[in-house]
């Protein structure tokens, strides 16, 4: 016999009458799902399309007798006992509001409590009364069956849905933007407008986290955001809108160590600007706490991503200054009066007043320099090479 879930043990079961008079209920279940129907009007309205009238009507059969056979304490059969968790996986698929779904389950008491009272004669009211509990208990754990398998079907939904999106974001990455296919149907799925603007940001995933709370409090404001996992680092694209503007998001990256590439014009530009960001985050300074701009890093970035090369033409552009004929001091000095100057103006006038010297004493350095390495930082083309050198280097 069916033992209706959360009934305590230790109430005592409905009275043989009301019993009775629930299983009378049994034989007019049409005539309640008419009442209950009148009643749940107003709360379907908004979603009356998404439900169609047969399943409606059906799973309201179901679910009163559920009621009534838990009330006259009958047998359940195994299709009624679940219909519950039926409804509420169907309407969470159904894009049903749960607070709507939860209001119309609850007019069920109604409706069962005014069939007994209607069935029931005077000398039956107290015993009615005390049975009240009973009818209570028995909608409140078929709502209860409803919200939990709601609850469980969305954050199913969700999961799904997020799996989905993460799939369609890494094959965008993989087809680098050049399959106009990949790019549209990932379009889709990520909710991102193809020929949208979108701003790329990545990290460590150490500093993954104050990604991830940007990427919430993104979402939150409206913007549409895509943020996983790719390799070992953490990435967030953000489509920028009139709204979310890319000073807006540069304010919620604010206190997040990332590297942010270049806006990007359509989907499509999204796996290179994916991969300049987090060529960016890898050339961050060990102490920084806040965004860097891959426009501010391009020199650090070049130089990273040489690698074996950078070193060689560090050595190679560098290496007559750290010569072992040249004193570790004067190698400094030389080296820190370059930095200075690229660092500035590019006016050697400039350079002086950075360094407390005169303008010949920095001129002298450069002809040292020059001397020794062959280049000449005052030449367009040496200072670029020396820029990327520097930074390459153990010097940078």
């Amino acid at each position: 016999m069916h033992n209706p879930r959360g009934r305590s043990p230790a109430l005592p079961l409905p009275s043989p009458r009301i019993a009775e008079l629930a299983g009378q209920c049994l034989d007019n279940v049409d005539d309640l799902i008419g009442e209950w129907l009148e009643m749940v009007g107003p709360v379907r309205t908004s979603y009356a399309t998404q439900v169609p009238d047969a399943q409606f009507r059906g799973s309201a059969w179901q679910a009163f007798e559920l009621l009534l056979r838990t009330v006259a304490h009958l047998p359940v059969p195994p299709h009624v006992a679940g219909v519950s968790q039926r409804v509420g996986e169907e309407r969470a698929r159904q894009g049903v509001p749960l607070d709507a779904l939860l209001e119309a389950a609850r007019l069920d008491f109604r409706v069962v409590w005014q069939a007994l009272v209607n069935r029931a004669g005077p000398e039956d009211m107290a015993e009615l009364a005390g049975s009240a509990y009973h009818v209570w208990e028995a909608v409140e754990g078929h709502v209860t069956g409803i919200m939990t398998a709601y609850q469980r079907t969305v954050l199913e939904m969700g999961r799904r849905e997020e799996d989905e999106r993460r799939m369609w974001f890494a094959r965008l990455l993989e087809s680098e933007g050049r399959n106009p296919t990949v790019v549209r149907d990932a379009g889709l799925a990520l909710g991102f407008a193809g020929d949208g603007r979108f701003l790329c940001a990545a990290s460590s995933a150490a500093a993954g986290p104050g990604l991830h709370r940007a990427g919430l409090a993104l979402r939150a404001a409206g913007a549409g955001v895509q943020q996983q996992m790719v390799g070992g680092d953490a990435v967030l694209v953000v489509q920028l809108s009139e709204r979310i503007t890319r000073p807006y998001v540069l304010d919620q990256l604010r206190d997040s160590p990332c590297g942010i590439a270049t806006p990007t014009r359509g989907l499509a530009g999204v796996p290179r600007g994916t991969v300049l960001a987090a060529a960016t985050a890898q050339v961050l300074p060990a102490d920084t706490g806040s965004p860097r701009l891959l426009e501010d890093c391009w020199l650090d970035v070049l130089a990273h991503r040489a690698g074996d090369f950078g070193r060689e033409l560090a050595a190679d552009v560098l290496g007559g200054v750290r010569g072992a004929g040249v004193a570790r001091a004067e190698a400094e000095r030389l080296l820190h009066t370059v930095r200075t100057h690229l660092a500035g103006s590019g006016s050697i006038a400039d350079t002086a007043d950075a360094l407390y010297c005169h303008r010949n004493t920095v001129q002298h350095r450069f002809n040292r320099f020059h001397e020794l390495t062959g280049r000449d930082v005052r030449r367009p083309g040496d200072a670029a090479l020396l820029a990327v050198a520097l930074r390459a280097g153990c010097g940078g």
